[in-house]
């Protein structure tokens, strides 16, 4: 297997094998073969006006001409070759332009894509440009692709929940959530929340609450029947034969429905205020005694400290894994449906939240104009790096299929404007001699 080091030490190859590159390569030595037919052509030219040139003055001009479009054509070639190879192989300096300056061309390509491409402004501007926000908001309102996402993220929850187990770090996070429970104060918290139901009023329908137990446990039979006995127990003979007992138990009963019936119908009754006194009293008590602090820091780690809160905790991961487990391979839907669903709901909740969408935009365009400022300067590299693996010879066969019809072109306006450039001149050179 090749390493990391030998690939990037290995050319870079080209594919020539699209049916466009097939054809562009076609035409371009159809182009070749014209450009050096007009070569030859100019050349044949100017021997036959040089021969014809006793005959008549005129072929004077068609030399001329023909002489110097030779020359141009040939230089153009020249020129067109010494760009990309050395003229028929011949070592002449300045030529093979491109492969003699791979490095340098490399080192300057990445140091232009650094500094003009990847600069702050431009790219914070086109960043800027990207709603991330509505992007991702249509990604997930889209129910096939939140669908693939669920099934996606079930998955790798497995493999996630194998990686937890065997690398310790669920016994750590238990430490840690241990030793954090074993540290919060419950008495202040305690007192907080009960003076703030308190303050709520919510105490009066627990207070309701009661009132409605104790009456209804008060009214059974049941009940009544071990009050009378109580009562019987207590009383002197004759008024046991007088059934005083029963007597007694019905008004006890009686007055007990009257009270419950004033403080519910009244809610200034003065009971509710002695509620509240005690209540608040027990609230103060539960916030300042040390006490209590100390009773209920012991029943929390008394608490924390029993086996089955453990056993609960195990069999809760463990009933959890095996259901994320049958969840992921296939055999219930449930986990999967209800993930989608969260993925379409936070998808129409964020294209409702125009804030939300900015919010994310913004903060997206700061990560990653960080990221890019921070890795500019390797990506130049990795440019530079790419360029100089590559294979000059297959790069310089690509550049030709792509642009080398536009540069034979050159050489049939070298051929051209010399030979016009040799017929002004013989122009102007036998008006010099005439006068």
């Amino acid at each position: 297997m090749l390493t990391a080091k030998a690939c990037m030490s290995m050319p870079a190859t080209f594919s020539f094998d699209s049916p466009g590159d097939a054809a562009r390569a076609a035409e371009l030595r159809r182009i070749k073969a014209l450009a050096t037919l007009v070569l030859v052509g100019t050349l044949v030219l100017f021997v036959t006006a040089k021969a014809l040139l006793p005959v008549h003055p005129a072929f004077g001009f068609v030399a001329a001409f023909a002489e110097a479009a030779t020359i141009g054509g040939l230089a153009d070639w020249y020129a067109v070759v010494a760009l990309f190879k050395r003229p028929l192989g011949l070592p002449i300096p300045h030529t093979a332009i491109i492969q003699s300056n791979q490095h340098r061309i490399a080192d300057k390509l990445g140091e232009f894509i650094e500094v003009h491409f990847l600069e702050a402004a431009p790219v914070e501007a086109k960043l800027r440009q990207i709603d991330f926000g509505s992007f991702v908001a249509d990604w997930l309102r889209d129910r096939k692709r939140s669908d693939d996402l669920a099934r996606f993220a079930l998955r790798l929850l497995p493999e996630a929940l194998s990686a937890t187990e065997t690398s310790g770090l669920m016994g750590f996070i238990t430490r840690r959530i241990t030793t954090q429970l074993q540290e919060i104060d419950l008495a202040p918290l305690a007192a907080g929340t009960l003076r703030g139901f308190v303050q709520e009023g919510r105490h009066q329908g627990l207070l309701d609450d009661i009132l409605r137990v104790v009456h209804q446990s008060l009214t059974q039979a049941e009940t009544m029947a071990v009050i009378r006995e109580k009562i019987r127990g207590e009383l002197p003979t004759l008024l046991k034969l007088y059934r005083a007992d029963k007597f007694l138990v019905n008004r006890i009963v009686a007055s007990a429905t009257t009270f419950f019936e004033e403080v519910k119908n009244d809610p200034k009754h003065p009971f509710r205020d002695e509620f509240n006194r005690m209540l608040l009293s027990f609230v103060d008590r539960l916030g300042t005694d040390q006490a209590f602090a100390d009773r209920i820091d012991g029943l929390k780690r008394d608490l924390l400290a029993r086996p089955e809160l453990g056993d609960l905790a195990r069999n809760i991961w463990s009933n959890a894994r095996s259901f994320i487990e049958r969840s992921a391979s296939g055999e219930t839907q449930v986990l999967q449906q209800h993930l989608a669903g969260m993925f379409v709901k936070a998808g129409e909740t964020l294209a409702a939240d125009a804030e939300l969408r900015a919010e994310i935009n913004q903060g997206l365009v700061a990560v990653l104009r960080s990221f890019i400022a921070d890795q500019k300067s390797g990506v130049s590299s990795f440019i530079s790096d790419q360029v100089k693996s590559w294979d000059m010879g297959q790069l310089i066969a690509l550049i030709e299929i792509n642009i080398g019809k536009d540069l034979q072109y050159i050489r049939f306006n070298g051929a051209l404007i010399g030979g016009l450039a040799g017929l002004t001149l013989y122009t102007v050179e036998l008006l010099l001699r005439m006068l």
